[in-house]
């Protein structure tokens, strides 16, 4: 069976599963369409065609309008429950659509509008499969009942919410994430069976740092703190080194930008780089000496930050296949790092084009936040090398990507940026940026 074939089939299947007829499937999205206030459809006997044409043994892609129809007709249970996440009859109509020659850009910025529209309707664990749901309903009740299922259910939740990170905004992810955090402490809480509580574990220290850096970004500090605190003693019970690296680097990162002391920041990053050199993710040791090269450049440490760089690009070039902490740390990110060196330690020429090339190389929908924060430093490096009028015009860019993505660090970087444009804040330039950072963000 070809491709395409296959998707006809997927969509069939889905539509006998609910027992659907061709007219059921019409109805249903023409009622769809109203419910969401889009353009009215055809009649009836029309859109039943379409549906038939999807099916067919030449089957057709049906058009962006009728993707998001069906998108979420699917995206609910047959009882009305949100399930968005894998196993869910929404994955397996997004597959269908990549079988009938839809992009991967496509079916991701469709995904994204159902999460988006899970947090609007109260979609609490809608990235849980339905079998993993049931099964975790039951194992709240009695957790000895939990199994290898219920934890890679959650495990998949979280991966999935880290996916969206740059897609949606972070407060919409934070309540993704919530029930899954809660769900795992009250799992531990009771008498699991031995060979689940050390996965469950693995899975608890993924939510909680995720959860801390979403509390953070969420300018909710206390609880950042706390999520971390919790990521780190369970963290240090497992035997991967790896995840305490994760912990650590992504407790430093947020502290650099939440603490006015530098200190608390470099320890945290030292601690990290001291587990990632027993540890087996080359990506995450790169990482951690990228991040311990910039707190260093930030201290005026130039001899310092050089010889952590040069061990983190060792580190990417030594990298193979099959890094098991799954991060995507690469050589665009680490550009970013060199930037922030040159800035604090060197020349802002070299810094700006080794922003550049990292903002030409962070082009996945998860590296937006960061794409922006690389941007805003771009902006940086050309106000100190006596161009504000260009700065101004990159940091309106930065503006609409801080919006977008709700991310605090941007925010914190256009901040700092338009303090050195102080000099210029009479000229027409920085009165326009200034209008732009109040009607978007506020400030």
């Amino acid at each position: 069976m070809g491709t395409r074939a296959a998707g006809a089939a997927t969509l069939k299947r889905l539509r006998h599963s609910r027992g659907l007829s061709l007219a059921d499937v019409a109805r249903a999205l023409s009622q769809l369409a109203e419910d969401l206030h889009h353009p009215g459809l055809p009649a009836v006997a029309s859109v039943q065609r379409s549906v038939a044409r999807w099916e067919s043994v030449r089957p057709t892609l049906p058009d962006e309008r009728y993707q998001l129809l069906l998108a979420h007709l699917y995206a609910r249970t047959p009882a009305g429950r949100m399930a968005v996440g894998t196993g869910s009859d929404l994955a397996e109509f997004l597959g269908a659509l990549l079988d009938l020659g839809e992009s991967e850009t496509r079916i991701a910025a469709l995904r994204t509008a159902l999460i988006r529209t899970a947090t609007d309707s109260g979609g609490m664990l809608a990235l849980l499969a339905p079998g993993a749901r049931s099964g975790l309903s039951a194992a709240l009740a009695d957790p000895s009942l939990a199994d290898e299922e219920t934890v890679a259910g959650l495990a998949a939740a979280v991966s999935d919410v880290n996916a969206q990170v740059g897609a949606v905004p972070m407060v919409r992810l934070q309540i993704l994430l919530a029930p899954v955090v809660d769900a795992c402490r009250r799992l531990q809480a009771g008498a699991l069976p031995d060979p689940v509580a050390g996965q469950l574990r693995a899975v608890a220290v993924a939510a909680c740092t995720l959860a801390g850096r979403l509390a953070f970004e969420t300018r909710d500090d206390e609880a950042s703190r706390s999520l971390y605190g919790a990521a780190t003693v369970q963290a240090a019970q497992l035997g991967d080194p790896w995840r305490r690296v994760s912990v650590h680097m992504s407790h430093a990162l947020v502290t650099l930008y939440s603490s006015p002391d530098l200190a608390d920041a470099r320890l945290l990053v030292d601690r990290a780089v001291r587990a990632a050199r027993t540890g087996d993710s080359t990506r995450l040791r790169a990482r951690a000496h990228a991040l311990q090269a910039e707190v260093a450049a930030r201290s005026g440490l130039e001899r310092q930050a050089q010889g952590a760089l040069g061990l983190a690009w060792y580190d990417i070039e030594d990298q193979e296949d099959g890094d098991p902490s799954g991060s995507s740390f690469g050589a665009g990110h680490l550009s970013g790092f060199e930037g922030v060196c040159e800035l604090y330690v060197g020349d802002p020429g070299r810094a700006h084009d080794r922003f550049a090339a990292s903002a030409a190389a962070l082009v996945a929908p998860r590296e937006r936040v960061q794409r922006a924060i690389v941007t805003t430093d771009q902006a940086l490096a050309r106000i100190r090398m006596g161009d504000p009028r260009s700065a101004a015009d990159l940091l309106h860019g930065c503006v609409v990507a801080a919006a977008s993505t709700g991310g605090r660090v941007p925010t914190i970087r256009l901040r700092r940026a338009r303090r050195e444009l102080r000099p210029w804040r009479r000229e027409d330039f920085v009165a326009g940026l200034d209008d732009h950072l109040m009607d978007v963000l506020g400030t």
